[in-house]
């Protein structure tokens, strides 16, 4: 009878302690999901193919970005992006600089080749301002040496590990879209290329 009640005891112990323990993982699971996986940091060289309007003439502008990103879940996060470049002499007379910033989400793909090292994919759909200065854009009143409009950003790069923290951002590859006055559509679609250093943390 004594070994029987205590049985009943145990038994009903281990349900008592057991229910909420459950419950409390059932409750931090979906939190688990959201922290943070993953951080990048890149800086890269950036060169981006612009026209001149209205001859149509193509150039190059050169310059830098920084580009960070979080990832949350699944590959899922976001990323925002600094670039300022600038072109001299695009036409007699005329130079043009630019400075964008730009946020949005990213998803971004784990390749174990074998190693320890990552390779990873990386795919981006940026939003934001760009700032155009030292150059010429129509205004009601006239013409302004500077001007600010929409930016937008979409496109994907390629980052090879090179150690445990660090990777070579191989390539980036990126179609930009902005609205500065240029006396004709007032819009610009530019092709963007970037190569640099990533240093990574965390895993996807």
């Amino acid at each position: 009878m004594r070994k029987t009640f205590l049985v009943v005891a145990l038994v009903a112990a281990v349900l008592t302690v057991e229910g909420p323990m459950v419950r409390a993982q059932e409750q931090q699971n979906p939190a688990s999901r959201f922290q943070v996986s993953s951080t990048d940091l890149a800086i890269t060289y950036t060169t981006e193919q612009s026209k001149v309007i209205p001859s149509g003439a193509t150039f190059w502008l050169q310059g830098a970005s920084v580009n960070g990103a979080i990832t949350f879940f699944h590959g899922f996060g976001v990323a925002m992006n600094l670039t300022g470049d600038y072109a001299s002499r695009i036409a007699p007379g005329v130079s043009l600089g630019k400075i964008a910033y730009m946020a949005g989400p990213r998803y971004t793909y784990t390749l174990h080749m074998g190693s320890k090292r990552e390779t990873r994919l990386f795919a981006e759909g940026l939003a934001g301002a760009v700032r155009g200065f030292d150059s010429v854009f129509p205004v009601p009143s006239g013409v302004a040496d500077r001007a600010s409009a929409f930016s937008m950003q979409v496109g994907g790069g390629l980052d090879v590990a090179i150690s445990k923290h660090f990777a070579l951002r191989a390539i980036e590859a990126d179609w930009v879209y902005t609205l500065l006055p240029n006396n004709s559509t007032n819009t610009q679609n530019h092709l963007r290329l970037a190569v640099g250093l990533t240093y990574h943390m965390g895993k996807h």
